[in-house]
C-alpha cells in the first residue's frame, strides 16, 4: 500500500483461511505474519509529488518504473523477513494514486502490474478501483471490505491517513465515504518546520484557532455533499493544503486549526450518518487506524466533539494501526482470485458489488 502521505510503501505478509462462496464468504482465520514500511527515496517522493502536473509520457514512464521499484522493494522485504518464496501465492498492490476523478469516469494508480510481477516473480493483482468507477461508483473508499471481513464487531471505523474516511456498520450494511484531508495537511505544515510530522500533536496543542481560516474551510461545498463521495489528492492539495500553507499565521496556529477542522468534520460526519440512517443505539464504538491514531491531540479533539454521543474510541494494536490498509489489499487480492466481489456498492454507489482487480502473471 502506498498512501497519499508519501511516507513509503507498507508491505504486509498475510495468511488467510476462508470458506463459503459468493453468497456466504467467510474469513475463518487470518494472520498478519510480517510487516514493514520502506520509506520512499527522496527521488521517488519528489517524482510522485510532481507527477499530477507532468506530461503523458512522464506519467507512463513513472508507471512502468514504479512497478519495477515496487517489485524490488517486495524482493527486499522477502529477504529481510526470511520468507520462503514458495509460500507466497500472490501480491496485491494498491499502487500510488496520481488521479482520482470518478466524476470524469477514471482513477489512476501507478505501479505497472506486469513490471511488478516480472521483477518479483509472482502473480500480481492491482488496479482495484477502475471496475467500480466503470459501474458508476466512486471507486472509494475500499477499506470497508477489510472492516467487514477482518475486523468485525465495531459500529464505526475511522481511518486517519492522508485523507480521513469513515465506515459505518449498520446491522451488516456498510456505508463509507471520505471526509477531508488529514495527515496530508498536518504533515505538510510540519514539513515547514523541517519535521516529518507533528509528533503526538505536540505543536498543534500549543497553537490557537484561526477563525477566518476555519470558517472558509467549513463552507467548502464537498463537506456539505451527500455520500457516497470521495476525495482526490489534488482536491485536498488545492482546496486545503495550499490554503493552510499560504496563510500568514504561525505554523502552530495553522496546525491547531487544521486539527480542529478535521475533528469537527469527523464528528459532523458521524452525526449525519446516525441521523440519516436512523442508526440509534445507547452506546457506540469506533475503531481508529492510520497514522493519525498516534496523534493524541487530534484524538482528544475528536473525543471532545463527540462528547454528546456515547462513542468509545478504540485504538488497536500498532500492527493494525500501521498495516490495516496493506492487509486490506491482501484480502482484496484473495477475493479477486476467488472471483468474489471486493468493492461494496453500498459504499461506492456503483450499480452493483464489483470484482475489482487486474491480474498479471510473470
Amino acid at each position: 500500500m502506498s498512501g497519499s502521505s508519501l511516507d513509503g510503501l507498507d508491505i504486509a505478509y498475510c495468511r488467510f483461511e476462508t470458506s463459503g462462496n459468493k453468497n456466504n464468504f467467510i474469513v475463518e482465520k487470518w494472520e498478519l505474519l510480517q510487516a514493514e514500511t520502506y520509506p520512499f527515496s527522496d527521488f521517488w517522493k519528489t517524482r510522485l509529488r510532481q507527477l499530477p502536473g507532468g506530461s503523458a509520457f512522464e506519467l507512463m514512464d513513472a508507471h512502468a518504473a514504479f512497478g519495477a521499484y515496487l517489485g524490488e522493494l517486495i524482493n527486499r522485504f522477502v529477504l529481510d523477513k526470511n520468507i520462503d518464496r514458495q509460500e507466497v501465492d500472490l501480491i496485491a498492490s494498491h499502487g500510488h494514486t496520481v488521479f482520482h476523478e470518478p466524476a470524469h469516469g477514471f482513477t489512476t494508480q501507478i505501479g505497472d502490474g506486469a513490471a511488478m510481477a516480472v521483477t518479483a516473480g509472482c502473480t500480481v493483482i492491482n488496479d482495484f478501483r477502475s471496475a467500480d468507477i466503470a459501474l458508476g461508483g466512486q471507486g472509494a473508499p475500499i477499506a470497508p471490505i477489510a472492516d467487514k471481513m477482518l475486523l468485525p464487531g465495531y459500529d464505526f471505523y475511522l481511518n486517519l491517513g492522508g485523507i480521513a474516511n469513515i465506515t459505518c456498520n449498520i446491522n451488516g450494511r456498510f456505508i463509507a465515504f471520505d471526509i477531508c484531508g488529514a495527515n496530508q495537511i498536518l504533515n505538510a505544515l510540519a514539513n515547514e518546520l523541517n519535521l516529518p510530522f507533528d509528533d503526538n500533536g505536540n505543536i498543534s496543542a500549543t497553537g490557537e484557532l484561526i477563525p477566518g481560516l476555519l470558517e472558509k474551510q467549513l463552507i467548502l461545498p464537498f463537506f456539505k455533499n451527500n455520500y457516497p463521495k470521495s476525495l482526490s489528492n489534488q482536491w485536498v492539495r488545492d482546496n486545503q493544503t495550499v490554503i493552510f500553507l499560504e496563510n500568514n499565521n504561525p505554523i502552530k496556529n495553522k496546525l491547531f486549526t487544521a486539527t480542529e477542522l478535521t475533528a469537527h468534520l469527523i464528528s459532523e460526519s458521524i452525526n449525519i450518518i446516525i441521523e440519516k440512517e436512523n442508526f440509534n443505539k445507547k452506546n457506540y464504538n469506533l475503531l481508529v487506524t492510520g497514522g493519525g491514531a498516534y496523534n493524541s491531540f487530534l484524538i482528544n479533539r475528536i473525543q471532545y466533539y463527540l462528547s454528546e454521543r456515547k462513542i468509545e474510541l478504540i485504538i488497536p494494536d500498532k500492527k493494525i494501526i500501521d498495516f490495516k490498509e496493506a492487509s486490506l489489499m491482501a484480502m482484496m487480492g484473495v477475493m479477486r482470485m476467488e472471483n468474489l466481489p471486493n468493492c461494496l456498492a453500498s459504499v461506492t454507489g456503483a450499480e452493483r458489488d464489483v470484482i475489482g482487480g487486474a491480474v498479471f502473471v510473470p
